[in-house]
């Protein structure tokens, strides 16, 4: 790797691997993880090099002459019988030998207007490809933010579990020793039981599913699925985000739609290519000779020649059976196909943008709430448990009061999690998902 490219962290996140290793894994370093092994950004640099290729080796191909350099060397050895026409009688030579020998170097260039237009096309592809990169660069960084915060959201939940089933298991005590005093009935005891074992169950599928987590996270670090890490049980909501701002910065920085504007320019280029292929063609040429030839029959036993030549030629196209009309038709349909389609884009990024707003200021709004909610449905718990310690409350109070907590927790951190799951939405779509404000000033990730 070059040089890593900084990201915006929504929150400062302090992990520690557990398993074997002592090292921490925080969400910029799973980033940079991923940058550095994720195959999709591999890929996209490679074809950004294919396209800065062509554009460099388009100008040799386009603007340069081309130069070829011949040497040719023959040999013969033939029987020959000549007549004149001053002498009658027949002349034969046997094994009569020639050879000639040529040398010439010959250059060729020709100028088609098209071509300054077919330069200014292939700047635009490498730019796109530029672009397509960032894209995936964008994209991974969201991918991989999003699956980590995922884990520490199934990791909290796997706590809210381990509480209940805390409870569960201080009730099932109590109920044991209600039991075993003769103070209750043994369907309390085993409705306690039956209760708990329900607990467990989930604690044990939310391992799986926690396990499931870790997998799409080292996915797409490009990890092996069983490497493991431990990370930090929180998720820090960041400033509120202005929905204003978020759109203003779309317009200008979104990848994407920048893509679709450089289409749209492609597309007016091959136009243009197209329209300027009806001007004239200049073709000039060169060519130095050095031949050489000997001979020991005929008149000429030796002849030399050497020297330049050089000319040209303009050519004008006056009729190609109408194809090139047709291409040029076709062109400016696709012109228009190309503006149709940044239109649409720009709809659907203005819809996008919202329709994540609202989902992460509704989250907002309700986050109060659910804290409120979380905090009365605790109390009601201690209250609950207290008072089914004391007697005073059957098992149906307490289970339900237990039930409300855990649906309260879950809903205060899905909520939370939410939150940060739009707010890197919102980051991306508005190409704010790194500090800097451009690509330029860093490297894109590359080998060494």
């Amino acid at each position: 790797m070059k040089n890593f490219i900084a990201v915006l962290l929504m929150s400062s996140i302090g992990t520690t691997l557990f398993a074997q290793s002592p090292e921490s894994l925080d969400l910029e370093k799973a980033i940079q993880i991923g940058l550095e092994k994720n195959l999709e950004i591999k890929i996209a640099v490679e074809n950004v090099t294919v396209n800065e290729t062509n554009e460099k080796i388009g100008v040799g191909d386009y603007f340069l002459p081309v130069i070829d350099a011949t040497y040719a060397r023959n040999f013969s050895k033939e029987d020959v019988e000549q007549k004149f026409i001053n002498d009658p009688d027949p002349r034969t030579i046997d094994n009569a030998k020639s050879r000639t020998e040529n040398f010439s170097i010959v250059g060729i260039y020709g100028f088609q207007p098209e071509n300054i237009v077919v330069m200014k096309r292939l700047g635009q592809l490498t730019e796109i490809s530029e672009l397509d990169a960032k894209i995936v660069v964008e994209n991974t960084v969201a991918g991989i933010s999003t699956a980590y915060y995922r884990l520490v959201l199934e990791l909290q939940r796997y706590e809210v579990l381990k509480r209940t089933l805390e409870l569960s298991q201080s009730r099932l005590d109590i109920a044991e020793a209600q039991y075993e005093l003769g103070g209750a009935g043994k369907r309390d005891f085993l409705t306690a039981e039956v209760d708990y074992n329900s607990d467990l169950t989930l604690l044990v599928n939310q391992e799986q599913i926690i396990r499931a987590a870790r997998i799409n996270l080292n996915e797409l670090m490009a990890l092996a699925p069983d490497t493991e890490f431990q990370v930090n049980d929180t998720i820090t909501v960041g400033d509120q985000l202005r929905l204003l701002d978020l759109e203003e910065n779309a317009f200008m920085e979104n990848k994407q739609l920048l893509v679709s504007q450089r289409q749209e320019n492609v597309a007016f280029l091959q136009l243009k290519e197209l329209q300027t292929s009806r001007l004239p063609q200049i073709n000039l040429t060169g060519t130095y000779v050095n031949n050489t030839s000997n001979s020991d029959a005929g008149f000429l036993l030796q002849n030399q020649r050497q020297g330049f030549n050089f000319g040209g030629n303009i050519t004008l196209n006056l009729f190609s059976g109408l194809t090139l009309n047709r291409r040029i038709q076709n062109a400016k349909v696709q012109k228009k196909i190309q503006g149709y389609a940044l239109d649409q884009y720009e709809i659907q990024l203005t819809s996008d943008i919202h329709r994540a707003y609202n989902t992460y200021e509704t989250n907002r709004n309700l986050l109060e709430i659910e804290k409120s909610n979380y905090e009365v449905a605790k109390e009601n718990t201690d209250i609950a448990l207290e008072r089914f310690r004391l007697g005073i409350s059957s098992y149906l109070e307490f289970r339900d009061a237990q039930v409300n907590l855990l649906t309260a927790e879950n809903r205060l951190i899905t909520s939370i999690y939410n939150i940060k799951e739009m707010e890197i939405e919102l980051m991306r779509l508005s190409g704010r998902i790194f500090f800097q404000n451009s690509f330029e000033e860093l490297d894109l990730p590359t080998e060494n």
